[in-house]
């Protein structure tokens, strides 16, 4: 009931609630993104959603265009010469994600739940576990469980684990202490990068 209804309602509520700032917020950081670099001020790329369903993901551009196919591909780095000057800035404190509200008002994610991964990376859907494909079950989110137990520090295993733990045990409660913990995590800019190479996904 939790998670089909009274969530999906909340989070309807809380775009609602934030969507006039958040417009005057996306607008200025557009701006920007195009005064700092050539290109589009948002990033589009595929993702695995609830049931293995592939979405397109709207972010804030923080990279140079065509970054996927330059140097390391999908994983970045610290000090990575790819990411923009106001790139580095929204990745720092989590700016680049704000766009997803808007995945979440179309129904595509929510707020809290498993971050959505690319289709092919770490593996394809049909190449998770039994145990691992559970973390599909539900809505992606723009923040979740493993984001404040680690980040990009942990492995995708590790992840999973924790994404998992989320699916079986999620609350309205869960949710209000992953929000506390994601807004210490971006105040205190804790586990942007990753741990081998300090790296993370695109």
């Amino acid at each position: 009931m939790y998670n089909k209804i009274i969530k999906r309602l909340m989070d309807i509520l809380v775009i609602i609630i934030l969507l006039l700032p958040l417009i005057l917020i996306c607008s200025v950081i557009a701006i920007l993104i195009r005064l700092d670099s050539k290109g589009s001020a948002f990033f589009k790329q595929s993702r695995l959603g609830r049931d293995g369903k592939v979405f397109s993901i709207l972010k804030f551009r923080t990279m140079v265009e065509n970054a996927e196919s330059i140097g390391s591909g999908l994983s970045t780095f610290e000090g990575d010469p790819r990411v923009t000057k106001v790139g580095n800035f929204l990745r720092k404190t989590s700016l680049d994600e704000l766009p997803q509200l808007f995945n979440v008002l179309k129904g595509d994610m929510s707020i809290i739940g498993p971050r959505p991964p690319v289709p092919y990376h770490p593996r394809e859907y049909n190449e998770y576990s039994e145990f691992q494909v559970q973390r599909f079950k539900v809505r992606p989110g723009i923040t979740g469980f493993a984001q404040v137990k680690g980040r990009n520090s942990l492995t995708w295993d590790e992840r999973i684990e924790y994404d998992i733990e989320y699916v079986e045990n999620q609350t309205f409660l869960f949710d209000i202490k992953i929000i506390v913990l994601t807004m210490v995590k971006v105040f205190n800019k804790d586990d942007i990068h990753g741990p081998e190479r300090r790296k993370k996904n695109i």
